[in-house]
C-alpha cells in the first residue's frame, strides 16, 4: 500500500468505527480485523501503519468526529508528511480544502468532561485516560510463582502494586507463549488484579462472581481460594460466559460452576444460593471510563441516556447480589469507571435502601480513598481506572 492508500484505509475504518459507536455495534479492534480480512494485499507493515493512524485519530478527537476524514485531518494539520498523503491519487484521499471540518481535540465529549471533573478528576488525570495502556499479566498461583515466571521471561517487570502481576512490552504475543498455554499466566490489568483482591477470598468459602463475563476475576478468586470451596460464576451474556470453562481448565481450576442468567429472573435462578454466600463480587456493567486507554472509541459510545440505563442495571445487580450474601457476609462492588454516578453514588443509594448494611475498609489499601471506597486511576497508579467498595451484611 502507498502512504496515500494507508491514509484512505484509515479514513474508511474511522467512518465505520464512528457509525458503529453510534449504533452500539462492534468495537474498533473487531472492525479493523474484519477490514483487513478482506484485503489480503495489505502487508503486516501496512496493517500496523493503518492501525496506528486510526488509533491516533481516535485518541485525538474528544467529541465524536463528523467523519473519518475529519478525524484524520485534525492530525494532518500538525503533520506535513500526513498532509502530503492527501494527494488525490487513485487509492488516496482527495486533496485538502482549508475550509473542511476537522475533529475537535479533547479527552471526551464536553458533557463527559464535565462529569469527570465533577467526580474529582483534574485535567492531568483526564488526559491519562486516553494514553496507551501497558500490557499486564497475572501469575496463576495455583501453578507457579511470580519469581518462576520472571526467570522464564527476563524482560518482564513485577507490577508495582499487585503482588500477582508482571508488566511486559506492548505487542508481546502472550497467547502464543508456552506460559499462557500451560495456564501459568492470564492477561489482566494490574488494577483489575487489585480490585479482585478486595474480596479477600479464602480457601473453603462459598463465593459468587455475579457479573463474571469471561471469568478473569473468577480465576483470580479461585487461585486465592487455593481451588478449595465453592465458586459460582454468573453472567447474562452467553458468549462471554462460554469462554470461562476452557480458561478454567487451562488454569487448573476445578471449583467453578458457571451459570447463565436471564435478565430480570436472576433472583429466581439463584434461589439455591440465597443467603448462603460468604462473599459476592459484583464487577458491574458500566460506562468503562476507566478503560478508555484500551478502548478509546468507547467514550464516543457513552450518552446520558445510556449512562442512565447503566445506573439502573448497577442498582439492580446490587440488589440481586445482596440477596445472596449470608448474615455478616460481604459484598464487593466494582466498576471500571471513574464517574461518581456509577461508583460512590451507587454505594450511597444502596446503603439508603438496605437497612443494616455497612461500609468497611477495602483490604490492602487499594488506590486512593474516595467516598465510601477506593479509586485507582491511570495518572496516579498506572492502572486502568476503577472504583471499589466493600459492604457488610447485617448479622
Amino acid at each position: 500500500m502507498t502512504p496515500a492508500a494507508r491514509t484512505q484505509a484509515a479514513i474508511e475504518l474511522l467512518d465505520a468505527i464512528i457509525a458503529s459507536a453510534a449504533a452500539g455495534g462492534a468495537a474498533a479492534d473487531t472492525l479493523i480485523a474484519r477490514y483487513f480480512a478482506t484485503r489480503r494485499y495489505a502487508g503486516s507493515k501496512d496493517r500496523r501503519a493503518v492501525r496506528e493512524l486510526v488509533y491516533a485519530a481516535i485518541r485525538h478527537a474528544g467529541p465524536v468526529p463528523a467523519s473519518g476524514r475529519a478525524a484524520v485531518l485534525a492530525l494532518a494539520d500538525g503533520d506535513a508528511d500526513l498532509t502530503a498523503t492527501f494527494d488525490g491519487s487513485a487509492h488516496g484521499p482527495a486533496p485538502i480544502d482549508a475550509h473542511e471540518p476537522r475533529a475537535t481535540a479533547g479527552v471526551a465529549p464536553d458533557w463527559l468532561v464535565e462529569a469527570l471533573a465533577a467526580s474529582g478528576l483534574d485535567a492531568g488525570q483526564q488526559a491519562a485516560l486516553i494514553a496507551r495502556a501497558p500490557l499486564d499479566v497475572r501469575v496463576n498461583t495455583l501453578a507457579t510463582t511470580r519469581d518462576a515466571v520472571m526467570a522464564e521471561w527476563p524482560d518482564a517487570a513485577p507490577t508495582h502494586l499487585s503482588p500477582l502481576g508482571l508488566r511486559l512490552a506492548n505487542g508481546t504475543p502472550i497467547e502464543q507463549s508456552q506460559m499462557y498455554r500451560a495456564g501459568l499466566v492470564e492477561v489482566q490489568d494490574e488494577g483489575s488484579q487489585l480490585v479482585g483482591m478486595a474480596l479477600a477470598a479464602k480457601p473453603g468459602e462459598w463465593l459468587v462472581d455475579l457479573c463474571a463475563g469471561a471469568g478473569g476475576k473468577t480465576l483470580q478468586i479461585a487461585a486465592a481460594m487455593d481451588n478449595r470451596g465453592a465458586l459460582l460464576a454468573c453472567d447474562i451474556d452467553r458468549g462471554r460466559l462460554q469462554r470461562l470453562p476452557p480458561r478454567a481448565e487451562r488454569a487448573g481450576v476445578t471449583i467453578v460452576e458457571s451459570r447463565l442468567l436471564n435478565p430480570g429472573r436472576e433472583g429466581e435462578m439463584l434461589a439455591d444460593w440465597a443467603g448462603r454466600a460468604d462473599g459476592v463480587l459484583i464487577d458491574a456493567p458500566c460506562s468503562g471510563t476507566g478503560t478508555w486507554r484500551r478502548n478509546p472509541e468507547a467514550r464516543w459510545r457513552v450518552t446520558p441516556d445510556r449512562l442512565a440505563r447503566l445506573r439502573m442495571m448497577q442498582s439492580h445487580v446490587l440488589d440481586v447480589g445482596a440477596q445472596l450474601v449470608k448474615p455478616g457476609g460481604r459484598l464487593v462492588y466494582i466498576v471500571c469507571s471513574l464517574l461518581d454516578a456509577e461508583g460512590d453514588d451507587q454505594v450511597s443509594s444502596f446503603l439508603d435502601a438496605h437497612h443494616g448494611w455497612s461500609v468497611e475498609p477495602v483490604p490492602h489499601d487499594i488506590g486512593a480513598a474516595h467516598g465510601a471506597g477506593r479509586r485507582l486511576d491511570p495518572a496516579r497508579h498506572g492502572t486502568d481506572g476503577f472504583f471499589v467498595a466493600c459492604l457488610r451484611a447485617p448479622c
